[in-house]
Protein backbone atom coordinates (compact mmCIF):
# COMPACT_ATOMS: atom_id res chain seq x y z
CA UNK A 1 0.00 0.00 0.00
CA UNK A 2 0.83 3.62 -1.47
CA UNK A 3 -0.24 6.48 0.31
CA UNK A 4 0.80 8.99 -2.69
CA UNK A 5 2.72 11.42 -1.01
CA UNK A 6 6.06 11.13 -3.57
CA UNK A 7 9.52 10.72 -2.16
CA UNK A 8 11.52 11.43 -5.32
CA UNK A 9 11.98 12.10 -8.83
CA UNK A 10 13.86 9.65 -10.66
CA UNK A 11 15.10 9.43 -14.39
CA UNK A 12 14.70 6.64 -16.98
CA UNK A 13 18.25 5.28 -17.49
CA UNK A 14 16.95 2.59 -20.24
CA UNK A 15 14.47 0.43 -21.23
CA UNK A 16 14.63 -2.88 -22.45
CA UNK A 17 11.72 -3.99 -24.40
CA UNK A 18 10.23 -7.03 -25.23
CA UNK A 19 7.64 -8.28 -27.58
CA UNK A 20 4.74 -6.71 -25.04
CA UNK A 21 6.93 -6.03 -22.23
CA UNK A 22 9.80 -4.05 -20.74
CA UNK A 23 12.44 -3.51 -18.15
CA UNK A 24 13.17 -0.42 -16.95
CA UNK A 25 16.46 1.19 -14.99
CA UNK A 26 15.48 3.70 -12.88
CA UNK A 27 18.11 6.07 -11.66
CA UNK A 28 17.42 7.60 -8.22
CA UNK A 29 18.90 7.30 -4.52
CA UNK A 30 16.60 8.12 -1.79
CA UNK A 31 14.20 5.34 -2.87
CA UNK A 32 16.77 2.72 -2.49
CA UNK A 33 17.50 3.80 1.46
CA UNK A 34 16.42 0.07 2.85
CA UNK A 35 14.67 -1.18 -0.01
CA UNK A 36 15.84 -4.95 -1.08
CA UNK A 37 15.01 -7.11 -4.60
CA UNK A 38 11.14 -7.94 -4.34
CA UNK A 39 10.14 -4.64 -2.33
CA UNK A 40 7.26 -2.59 -4.14
CA UNK A 41 8.01 1.33 -5.57
CA UNK A 42 5.57 2.52 -7.31
CA UNK A 43 6.78 4.37 -10.70
CA UNK A 44 3.80 7.13 -11.53
CA UNK A 45 1.83 5.39 -9.37
CA UNK A 46 2.22 1.99 -10.61
CA UNK A 47 3.39 -0.63 -8.12
CA UNK A 48 6.62 -2.07 -9.50
CA UNK A 49 8.55 -5.02 -7.88
CA UNK A 50 12.45 -4.56 -7.80
CA UNK A 51 14.45 -6.85 -9.70
CA UNK A 52 17.97 -5.44 -8.83
CA UNK A 53 19.35 -2.89 -7.63
CA UNK A 54 22.83 -1.36 -7.05
CA UNK A 55 24.09 2.07 -5.45
CA UNK A 56 22.20 4.59 -7.54
CA UNK A 57 19.74 2.55 -9.66
CA UNK A 58 16.82 -0.21 -9.85
CA UNK A 59 15.48 -2.54 -12.29
CA UNK A 60 11.52 -3.57 -12.25
CA UNK A 61 9.61 -5.77 -14.80
CA UNK A 62 6.26 -4.11 -16.67
CA UNK A 63 4.29 -7.19 -17.84
CA UNK A 64 1.77 -6.67 -20.74
CA UNK A 65 -1.23 -6.12 -18.96
CA UNK A 66 0.78 -2.95 -17.04
CA UNK A 67 1.78 -1.69 -20.00
CA UNK A 68 -2.09 -1.61 -21.79
CA UNK A 69 -3.15 0.08 -18.90
CA UNK A 70 -0.84 2.77 -18.06
CA UNK A 71 1.26 5.49 -19.48
CA UNK A 72 4.47 3.42 -18.46
CA UNK A 73 4.76 2.14 -22.52
CA UNK A 74 5.73 5.93 -23.45
CA UNK A 75 8.54 6.32 -21.11
CA UNK A 76 12.17 6.80 -23.00
CA UNK A 77 15.61 6.92 -21.51
CA UNK A 78 15.46 10.59 -19.55
CA UNK A 79 12.04 10.75 -18.77
CA UNK A 80 11.23 12.37 -14.81
CA UNK A 81 8.93 9.76 -13.02
CA UNK A 82 7.26 10.03 -9.39
CA UNK A 83 9.04 7.14 -6.82
CA UNK A 84 7.64 6.16 -3.66
CA UNK A 85 8.00 2.94 -1.68
CA UNK A 86 5.54 1.52 0.02
CA UNK A 87 4.37 2.53 3.42
CA UNK A 88 5.92 0.78 6.51
CA UNK A 89 3.77 -0.40 8.83
CA UNK A 90 5.28 2.63 11.37
CA UNK A 91 5.00 5.40 8.66
CA UNK A 92 2.56 8.73 8.68
CA UNK A 93 -0.43 8.49 6.55
CA UNK A 94 -0.20 11.82 4.73
CA UNK A 95 -2.10 11.20 1.22
CA UNK A 96 -5.09 9.03 1.22
CA UNK A 97 -5.32 4.59 0.91
CA UNK A 98 -3.32 4.06 -3.11
CA UNK A 99 -2.71 0.46 -4.18
CA UNK A 100 -0.58 0.81 -6.98
CA UNK A 101 -2.96 -0.69 -9.44
CA UNK A 102 -4.02 2.05 -11.56
CA UNK A 103 -7.57 2.19 -12.97
CA UNK A 104 -6.51 3.87 -16.09
CA UNK A 105 -5.44 6.41 -18.02
CA UNK A 106 -6.39 10.53 -18.22
CA UNK A 107 -5.09 13.61 -20.45
CA UNK A 108 -4.25 16.79 -19.44
CA UNK A 109 -6.06 19.58 -21.41
CA UNK A 110 -5.33 22.37 -19.81
CA UNK A 111 -2.47 23.70 -17.37
CA UNK A 112 -3.33 27.09 -15.89
CA UNK A 113 -2.09 29.38 -12.90
CA UNK A 114 -4.39 30.88 -10.76
CA UNK A 115 -2.06 33.14 -8.00
CA UNK A 116 0.08 30.73 -6.13
CA UNK A 117 -1.83 27.60 -7.45
CA UNK A 118 -1.75 25.76 -10.26
CA UNK A 119 -5.29 24.04 -11.82
CA UNK A 120 -4.56 20.97 -14.04
CA UNK A 121 -7.58 19.75 -16.31
CA UNK A 122 -7.80 15.66 -16.63
CA UNK A 123 -10.17 14.03 -19.40
CA UNK A 124 -11.01 11.01 -18.28
CA UNK A 125 -13.51 8.14 -19.35
CA UNK A 126 -16.74 7.41 -17.75
CA UNK A 127 -16.02 4.69 -16.65
CA UNK A 128 -13.06 6.48 -14.00
CA UNK A 129 -15.02 9.72 -13.38
CA UNK A 130 -17.98 7.75 -12.32
CA UNK A 131 -15.66 7.27 -8.82
CA UNK A 132 -14.56 10.68 -8.75
CA UNK A 133 -15.84 12.73 -6.20
CA UNK A 134 -15.45 16.70 -5.97
CA UNK A 135 -13.57 17.15 -2.77
CA UNK A 136 -12.59 13.82 -2.45
CA UNK A 137 -8.67 11.89 -3.61
CA UNK A 138 -7.92 11.29 -7.18
CA UNK A 139 -3.82 9.73 -7.51
CA UNK A 140 -2.43 11.27 -10.50
CA UNK A 141 1.16 9.80 -11.34
CA UNK A 142 1.06 8.35 -8.58
CA UNK A 143 0.71 12.00 -6.70
CA UNK A 144 -2.28 11.88 -4.22
CA UNK A 145 -4.57 15.43 -4.53
CA UNK A 146 -7.89 16.87 -4.10
CA UNK A 147 -10.68 16.98 -6.69
CA UNK A 148 -11.89 20.57 -7.01
CA UNK A 149 -14.29 19.91 -9.60
CA UNK A 150 -15.56 17.07 -11.85
CA UNK A 151 -18.21 16.68 -14.51
CA UNK A 152 -19.16 13.93 -16.88
CA UNK A 153 -16.03 14.84 -19.22
CA UNK A 154 -13.44 16.00 -16.83
CA UNK A 155 -12.21 16.60 -13.37
CA UNK A 156 -9.69 19.21 -12.18
CA UNK A 157 -7.20 19.46 -9.36
CA UNK A 158 -5.67 22.86 -7.83
CA UNK A 159 -1.85 22.53 -6.36
CA UNK A 160 0.46 24.27 -5.15
CA UNK A 161 4.07 24.96 -6.36
CA UNK A 162 5.98 23.19 -3.94
CA UNK A 163 3.93 20.15 -5.48
CA UNK A 164 4.51 20.85 -8.76
CA UNK A 165 8.32 21.32 -8.12
CA UNK A 166 9.54 17.78 -6.30
CA UNK A 167 7.13 15.77 -8.44
CA UNK A 168 7.02 14.98 -12.24
CA UNK A 169 4.09 16.92 -12.42
CA UNK A 170 6.60 19.97 -13.68
CA UNK A 171 7.47 18.38 -16.98
CA UNK A 172 3.94 17.40 -17.92
CA UNK A 173 2.66 19.63 -20.56
CA UNK A 174 -0.79 19.60 -22.49
CA UNK A 175 -1.94 16.15 -24.31
CA UNK A 176 0.52 14.25 -22.04
CA UNK A 177 -1.13 10.68 -20.81
CA UNK A 178 -1.29 10.60 -17.09
CA UNK A 179 -1.99 7.18 -14.58
CA UNK A 180 -5.02 7.57 -12.92
CA UNK A 181 -6.22 5.59 -9.64
CA UNK A 182 -9.30 6.06 -8.00
CA UNK A 183 -10.08 6.17 -4.11
CA UNK A 184 -10.48 2.52 -3.78
CA UNK A 185 -13.53 3.05 -1.30
CA UNK A 186 -16.10 4.02 -3.41
CA UNK A 187 -15.33 0.50 -5.85
CA UNK A 188 -15.39 -1.38 -2.89
CA UNK A 189 -19.00 0.44 -2.02
CA UNK A 190 -20.17 0.36 -5.29
CA UNK A 191 -19.34 -4.01 -5.59
CA UNK A 192 -21.14 -4.80 -2.45
CA UNK A 193 -24.28 -2.93 -3.21
CA UNK A 194 -24.75 -3.88 -6.58
CA UNK A 195 -23.31 -7.58 -6.55
CA UNK A 196 -25.74 -10.35 -7.93
CA UNK A 197 -26.60 -13.48 -5.90
CA UNK A 198 -27.93 -16.55 -6.76
CA UNK A 199 -31.80 -15.64 -6.62
CA UNK A 200 -30.77 -12.96 -9.09
CA UNK A 201 -31.60 -10.23 -6.35
CA UNK A 202 -28.86 -7.43 -5.54
CA UNK A 203 -26.61 -8.46 -2.37
CA UNK A 204 -27.19 -6.33 0.89
CA UNK A 205 -24.80 -6.14 3.67
CA UNK A 206 -27.64 -6.18 6.36
CA UNK A 207 -31.29 -6.61 6.25
CA UNK A 208 -32.93 -2.89 5.37
CA UNK A 209 -36.13 -3.59 7.39
CA UNK A 210 -34.12 -4.76 10.83
CA UNK A 211 -31.65 -2.34 10.45
CA UNK A 212 -33.21 0.95 9.59
CA UNK A 213 -30.04 1.36 6.67
CA UNK A 214 -31.47 1.59 3.21
CA UNK A 215 -30.63 3.89 0.10
CA UNK A 216 -32.50 6.36 1.01
CA UNK A 217 -31.52 6.59 4.52
CA UNK A 218 -28.02 6.47 2.95
CA UNK A 219 -28.58 9.78 0.74
CA UNK A 220 -29.81 11.64 3.29
CA UNK A 221 -26.73 11.77 5.40
CA UNK A 222 -24.84 12.61 2.63
CA UNK A 223 -23.46 9.36 1.35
Amino acid sequence: MFTGLIEEVGTIQSIRRGQKSCVLTIGCRTVLENSKVGDSIAVNGVCLTVTDLGGSYYTADVMAETMNRSSLGQLSSGSKVNLERAMPANGRFGGHIVSGHIDGTGTIRSIEREDNAVWYTVEASSSILRYIVEKGSITIDGISLTVAYVDERCFKVSIIPHTQQVTALHDRRVGDIVNLECDIIGKYVEKLLTYPVADNTVSRISDEENSGITEEFLHKCGF
